[in-house]
């Protein structure tokens, strides 16, 4: 097992990855998390940029990928219903975890990797997202309440401080 840096050459395999995601969350009853086409190309391409684009290869074949952002997450600035367990130092978040559906406990993989590099853990998730609901708060992580994305819908926001 691997996780990587994702390339520019890994893009095709994570475009087919999000769209069975996709079909997944249609399945599961959560059909507007990710609407049609998300994230595309350029959301990709604008991540790996950035260098936070990671992949999952098993067997030399990238089977799972996630974002892992350490710092400030505009998006987390303003949360209503509760309040983030520690909004003092730095953390880092978990977006986009998908996978080829091939390789098991890819959640637990991603946190492990992530609270490898950081011990205070943001993620948030639709509200009709069963499957993360339960695999996020399997895991541990505090419902902290309400945030909004870039278009305004809400998503339930948790936070795991990890003890070193």
């Amino acid at each position: 097992m691997l996780i990587r840096l994702a390339t520019y050459g890994d893009i095709d395999t994570l475009l087919t990855i999000f769209a069975r995601a996709r079909e997944q969350m249609v399945t599961d009853g959560n059909p507007t998390q990710w609407g049609d086409g998300y994230p595309n190309r350029l959301q990709l391409e604008q991540d790996i940029h950035r260098g936070v684009s990671y992949v999952i290869e098993q067997d030399g074949k990238v089977c799972a990928t996630f974002v892992f952002i350490i710092g400030e997450d505009p998006t987390y600035d303003i949360i209503e219903n509760g309040a983030w367990i520690d909004n003092e130092r730095p953390y880092g978040t978990i977006h986009r975890i998908a996978s080829n559906r091939q390789l098991t406990g890819v959640f637990d993989l991603v946190l492990d990797w992530c609270t490898a590099h950081c011990k205070n853990i943001r993620i948030d998730t639709h509200q009709d997202n069963r499957r993360m609901i339960h695999l996020i708060e399997k895991a541990g992580f505090s419902r902290c309440g309400i945030i909004y994305t870039r278009d305004h819908s809400p998503r339930i926001a948790y936070q795991m401080i990890v003890s070193t």
